[in-house]
């Protein structure tokens, strides 16, 4: 069925409050205007700036009903059976008066026929008139529909640019088409308008730019944010059991899997500090093509009761709309981690709103959890088939330290040729790979500091001037290698 069919079905019940939340006002009231022509019944319109106006007959709007209080009034005692629509009366269920006004309309509309429609960008109705209202969502288009309207946007393009067509192959507006999904057709319109009026052109190029913009539209409150900068399998030094898992799941990912296969799901990465856990989940999202967004347990917590699970809900939303895409959870155990006093109770009403998410999510929405200390997370999120599997990224052995050398003096414009790395790489046994970029980068510190290019002697003295991680903390290091070790499969 579709909108105008299910909005039409719901007045007819006769609920007596329709609450509509949506930024396509125009599109509601097109829809209504249809519906009361169908009905037969009279059609109002109110809101602050212009007061009460009828929208089925050309009548002057009522000024002087433009009161909140005034209106229901007018609305009450009136009696005219018909269609009211409030439009951002939100700011306005504050007031007691028009709450009781409210449902005083409720209980008596059904003698005289009236629905009121509340129609705002977000709305919550308080409880005592919750049970005489009922929810109505716009559908969000489908492909099909998706597909139509960049054909439009491509005709209208091609009107103002007389002789010219826009140029596009038919897997970029396949592309297109896919990112778009969740988004409201004027919002989607507003995106595709954009990319082809820049060039006149659909290309894969376009794609990176809709996905931030579509991102731009759908921005929380900080919980959680958009990653630009991806990276590669090529990027992440070692780690060749864990690119092996990837690359066998990354065409599947976003697609119809095959006959009994489920989607992937996500990966706990638990390793050592430092040892290019976060590098991991940016060169997932680089290597699947699909946007990174990571979630931040800091900001979700508010001290308000219930405001905390809003906020995950929220981001979790999000992700789902920007779906396919990787979410990436980074020290998941900071945010849900067993803890205790006064705290303990919202850790664990997150930790079931999450569960319940990861349970029943139909969207491809691949999640990428690190973790520094896995004894830290409750049992129920480490159990088998929460997660795909869960890796243990330890300390780089010799040939991953010579690969991380090499990836970061490319990264630097150095030749790694140059370097004598069969020297350094047994130097820097227990670094993790964060403690061998450091190192590079000190090197060429002290080649700016002396005037002369950076060369192996150098770099050999910032490793062997440096304590790493597994020698500060070697016991803790090895307590964490022990229960991994049985536990979890190595991503090297």
């Amino acid at each position: 069925m579709d909108d105008c069919k299910d909005l039409e079905l719901m007045l007819r019940s006769r609920t007596p409050i329709v609450v509509v939340e949506t930024h396509e006002e125009s599109r509601v009231l097109e829809l209504l205007q249809r519906i009361a022509g169908r009905m037969v019944t009279p059609l109002f319109r109110w809101s602050v700036t212009e007061g009460l106006r009828r929208l089925d007959r050309e009548m002057a709007a009522q000024k002087h009903n433009s009161d909140p209080a005034a209106v229901l009034g007018h609305i009450r005692s009136a009696k005219t059976a018909g269609l009211y629509v409030l439009l951002d009366f939100h700011p306005y269920l504050d007031n007691p008066m028009n709450v009781r006004m409210l449902k005083d309309i409720a209980l008596e509309a059904e003698h005289w026929g009236g629905t009121l429609i509340l129609l705002s960008h977000e709305l919550s109705l308080p409880g005592e008139l919750a049970r005489y209202s009922a929810h109505f969502e716009l559908a969000l288009p489908n492909p099909a529909a998706l597909k139509r309207m960049i054909n439009e946007v491509a005709r209208e393009w091609s009107s103002a640019n007389p002789g010219q067509r826009v140029r596009a192959d038919s897997t970029a507006v396949d592309m297109l088409v896919k990112n778009l999904a969740g988004l409201p057709i004027l919002d989607a319109r507003r995106l595709v308008r954009n990319a082809i009026f820049l060039d006149g052109a659909i290309t894969q190029e376009d794609i990176p730019a809709v996905m931030q913009a579509k991102y731009r539209l759908l921005e929380n409150d900080g919980a959680l944010t958009f990653e630009y900068d991806t990276a590669r399998f090529s990027d992440l030094g070692g780690m060749k059991h864990l690119k092996a898992w990837l690359e066998r799941r990354a065409v599947s990912f976003g697609a119809t899997p095959p006959p009994g296969l489920e989607a992937p799901k996500g990966i706990m990465l638990l390793g050592v500090q430092g040892c290019g856990k976060s590098l991991a989940a940016k060169s997932v999202a680089g290597s699947f093509g699909v946007p990174l967004l990571r979630l931040d347990f800091g900001a979700l917590y508010n001290k308000y009761h219930g405001e905390t699970e809003r906020n995950l809900r929220d981001a979790l939303r999000t992700a789902e709309v920007m779906a396919p895409c990787v979410l990436w959870i980074d020290e998941i155990e900071k945010g849900l981690g067993s803890d205790s006093g006064e705290g303990s109770g919202t850790s664990k009403r997150v930790l079931g709103t999450l569960l319940t998410w990861m349970a029943e999510k139909k969207e491809p929405v691949f999640i990428v959890a690190t973790a520094n200390d896995i004894s830290a997370l409750p049992p129920e999120l480490v159990r088998k088939g929460r997660f795909d599997e869960i890796f243990f990224v330890d300390l780089p052995d010799a040939s991953a330290r010579f690969n991380i050398l090499e990836v970061h003096l490319k990264r630097r414009q150095l030749k790694h040729e140059e370097f004598d790395l069969s020297l350094l790489v047994p130097a820097s046994e227990g670094f993790s790979g964060a403690e061998l970029e450091q190192a590079v980068v000190s090197a060429l510190y002290q080649s700016y500091g002396m005037n002369q290019p950076v060369n192996t002697d150098m770099l050999l003295n910032e490793i062997q001037q440096t304590r790493p991680l597994s020698v500060v903390m070697a016991e803790k290091i090895a307590e964490l290698r022990h229960w991994a070790s049985q536990r979890t499969v190595p991503a090297d």
